[in-house]
């Protein structure tokens, strides 16, 4: 799935606004069940199931909103790999491979009015160096792949978030009509907090999830950095002299 801004865009929209909601609908909740609880013909053991329930859906309530909003301080990080993905593959990648095609031996300009053994010299001097370019080449390509499955999978997950944070509201809504009910029970109470519960397996489900992927591209890159650092390709670290000495 391509990176679509606009529709990136849309999505941390939706989040923005939802968490607003959210967070008035969970201000609700005590209120409503405190109000349903005082009127004098309700039995006190439902007016303790009614706070008691009312309690753990703040609870839950309030970890989803601070977990939403920790997760929000990365909504850009998605964007910002896109951009950074453009660049390894088109300046990065694109520039190395010129470099390298235009320096093979058989593209070199000078050695069509050129020859002798200096010229022989010449060639085999600039052999190392679209090696080298083509090296990097790779690398960009390497990186600017692990970067667009990370800009993926980050935006993917923004979306099941927001998704997650929907049906959230709506469970909550339910949750405050029911709590506004004088028709309750403790298996009712039970009932409303399991529902407004769901959603923190789902959050940790599709962090573990993220957290998963982004890990197993961060080996690659590590692998990547072990490349660049290959003393075949670069003598020292450092790119290739076509004349040592000179």
């Amino acid at each position: 799935m391509a990176f679509n801004a606009a529709q990136y865009e849309a999505t941390t929209q939706k989040l923005t606004t939802g968490i607003q909601t959210l967070s008035e609908k969970v201000n609700q909740v005590g209120p409503k069940a405190e109000s349903t609880a005082n009127h004098w013909y309700v039995p006190d053991f439902i007016g303790d199931a009614l706070i008691w329930a009312a309690n753990k859906v703040i609870e839950f309530g309030n970890w989803v909103l601070g977990k939403l909003k920790e997760l929000m301080e990365g909504v850009a990080a998605p964007v910002y790999m896109a951009i950074h993905t453009w660049t390894w593959q088109s300046d990065i990648r694109g520039g190395a491979s010129g470099v390298a095609g235009t320096t093979t031996a058989d593209q070199l300009q000078s050695l069509k009015h050129w020859t002798g053994e200096a010229a022989t010299s010449y060639t085999n001097a600039v052999k190392a160096q679209p090696i080298a370019a083509a090296k990097i080449g790779t690398t960009a390509d390497k990186v600017a792949t692990g970067l667009a499955l990370c800009t993926t999978a980050g935006a993917a997950f923004y979306v099941s978030l927001a998704v997650i944070l929907a049906q959230y509201i709506v469970t909550m809504i339910g949750a405050i009509a029911a709590l506004g009910s004088v028709v309750f029970s403790w298996a009712g109470a039970a009932l409303i907090v399991g529902d407004t519960s769901v959603s923190v397996g789902y959050i940790i489900t599709a962090v573990t999830a993220l957290a998963a992927l982004l890990g197993a591209q961060a080996q690659q890159m590590a692998a990547i950095e072990g490349e660049a650092r290959d003393m075949t390709t670069y003598p020292n670290g450092h790119w290739p002299v076509a004349a040592p000495g000179a």
